[in-house]
């Protein structure tokens, strides 16, 4: 999906920048760049799929999972960039005459973004929760941006092209108002790819369920020093069980092996549970 998106972006990016330049729509030329910092992110993606697939080797001993969350700050990044630089060419021209957009085919364009768009947003968002890649789904949201923004971009352009050059200035104030609403999704893609690197905890839901494996488990009298983080959309974790003081190591190591099996059973995006067993105090 991230190739086809790919593709769809470069002749996405292509189309509306030129047809923006032609018919004189800064609309239109913001939303062409919108694809265009989807293209960035395409290519990101791409490549950190590729790097997080990699096994674990001398210097990465926990693997390159992490890749991901790197690759979904990248791309966060570059929509505030793209959109920072719209917003402020459109307000620094705001004040400039001109006719608007002298055509239709601006319109047009910003409309079939929206269908186009808006299909690789589910098709992309339904790959990445099944593959439980935060990297794919925060392109998936870069999709879904693109829609909303064409379909401002349309609302703003038809009003110019309906108005003429009284409301020329329609076309600038969308581009600013796609521009405010890109830099809030790029932020919280940047939010979320910095909780992934700073391990942060799972949800107050999932560690519910994971105490409750734990502690259906037969032979486990108690646990404690429980932690778990996420990484890039799979959880890792330890634990320390507490057991019966007299039985024998096997005994033990059957008990920890029971309480990894239900711990992912009861959580599948857990991929990793060290557990430690200790004899009750």
């Amino acid at each position: 999906m991230t190739v086809t998106g790919m593709v769809t972006n470069v002749f996405l990016t292509i189309a509306k920048v030129a047809v923006g330049l032609l018919f004189n729509s800064a609309a239109i030329i913001a939303d062409g760049l919108h694809s265009g910092s989807d293209l960035a992110s395409d290519v990101a993606v791409l490549w950190g799929i590729r790097a997080a697939r990699r096994p674990a080797d001398a210097d990465h001993q926990y693997g390159h999972s992490r890749y991901e969350a790197i690759v979904s700050m990248v791309v966060g990044f570059l929509l505030v960039v793209a959109a920072l630089w719209v917003g402020i060419e459109s307000i620094s021209t705001m004040q400039v005459k001109h006719g608007g957009p002298t055509s239709w085919l601006p319109f047009w364009a910003a409309v079939a973004t929206i269908a186009v768009k808006e299909v690789l947003y589910w098709l992309t968002v339904r790959v990445g929760r099944k593959h439980r890649n935060s990297s794919i789904v925060a392109n998936a949201w870069h999709h879904r941006s693109d829609a909303f923004s064409s379909l401002a971009a349309a609302v703003g352009i038809a009003g110019a092209t309906v108005g003429g050059p009284r409301w020329a200035f329609l076309d600038h104030l969308t581009a600013v108002v796609l521009a405010a609403f890109l830099v809030i999704i790029g932020l919280n893609i940047i939010r979320g790819a910095m909780a992934d690197l700073s391990d942060r905890a799972p949800d107050p839901a999932v560690k519910e369920r994971i105490h409750a494996a734990i502690c259906a488990i037969k032979g486990v009298v108690g646990f404690h020093a429980c932690r778990a983080r996420r990484s890039a959309g799979i959880i890792e974790m330890d634990v320390h069980v507490q057991v019966a003081p007299d039985i024998t190591v096997r005994a033990g190591h059957d008990i920890a092996t029971a309480v990894e099996e239900a711990v992912q059973k009861a959580v599948p995006e857990v991929t990793d549970v060290v557990v430690h067993v200790e004899p009750e105090e």
